[in-house]
């Protein structure tokens, strides 16, 4: 098992997850366009893209599908870029390496640098941020979409404090094994009517082989951060984006897009 003790985060936990959960699924197209809901549609024409954090390749899977014209996916465990390879094959235009978000070589080179579901789940996300600033064309655009706090009261009182001390510490065939439970109340929870939330009700649509994906998700991670809009907003900002905009994802989470500025004074 390779360990990442200079970058935080979770990658290793992540791959273990990837390697399970590694097929792309048609409504992964839903979630994909919710999550970036902050950007134009029409800047992926013709874009080249960065997508960092790029797990098994789903969201340039489905940037490629919105028109994309290429770009470079990103990610440290070999388990998640051995399914993003395989699930981006067909694409010629996209390469896909093993490199850190904080270590980003392409300096004013993409027309979209994008980060989905990673930022919160990282110890320096500033750094993180400013990284993809960077790697981005003057004019070029920032996305990322990362966990809100609005909404989430009881996650933050009983499950978050249970993945900490518990569900991120423990070896994660018996995370796997556990995650069955809470998926099955979920799912039980889900078809009696289980809040009026937008999220739930995008839940309610999934198999529950997709709903354990997103259950063991939010059991694995070393790290988690659940940030309010004025948050959001002000990472952005500190990292030197102009007109950014946010967008209240499933009434829980947020899809955040700036600018970088056309004169760079870096």
């Amino acid at each position: 098992m390779v360990n990442f003790p200079t970058y935080g985060g979770s990658p290793d936990r992540f791959g273990y997850s990837w390697a399970i959960f590694s097929k792309i699924l048609p409504e992964h197209r839903e979630q994909f366009v919710r999550w970036t809901s902050a950007l134009p549609p029409e800047a992926w024409t013709g874009a080249y893209f960065l997508d960092a954090g790029c797990g098994v390749g789903r969201n340039s899977y489905w940037a490629m599908m919105e028109g994309a014209a290429g770009g470079c996916a990103i990610d440290l465990d070999e388990r998640s870029l051995s399914a993003a390879r395989q699930n981006l094959k067909s694409f010629q235009t996209i390469e896909v390496r093993n490199q850190s978000i904080y270590d980003i070589p392409d300096h004013n080179c993409f027309d979209i640098a994008f980060s989905i579901g990673v930022i919160h789940h990282l110890a320096e996300p500033d750094a993180a941020l400013l990284s993809l600033t960077q790697s981005v064309k003057p004019g070029g655009h920032v996305l990322i979409w990362v966990y809100g706090r609005e909404n989430m009261g009881w996650l933050l009182r009983f499950f978050d404090p249970l993945r900490r001390i518990l569900f991120s510490r423990l070896p994660l065939r018996i995370v796997y094994h556990l995650s069955m439970y809470p998926t099955v109340a979920l799912w039980l929870a889900l078809r009696a009517g289980l809040s009026s939330l937008e999220y739930y009700r995008l839940l309610r649509g999934f198999s529950f082989e997709h709903l354990r994906a997103v259950v063991f998700d939010q059991m694995i991670p070393r790290i988690s951060h659940y940030w309010p809009k004025a948050f959001v907003e002000a990472l952005c900002r500190n990292a030197g984006l102009e007109d950014v905009r946010l967008v209240h994802v499933n009434d829980m989470s947020w899809s955040a897009a700036g600018r970088k500025p056309t004169t760079d004074g870096s």
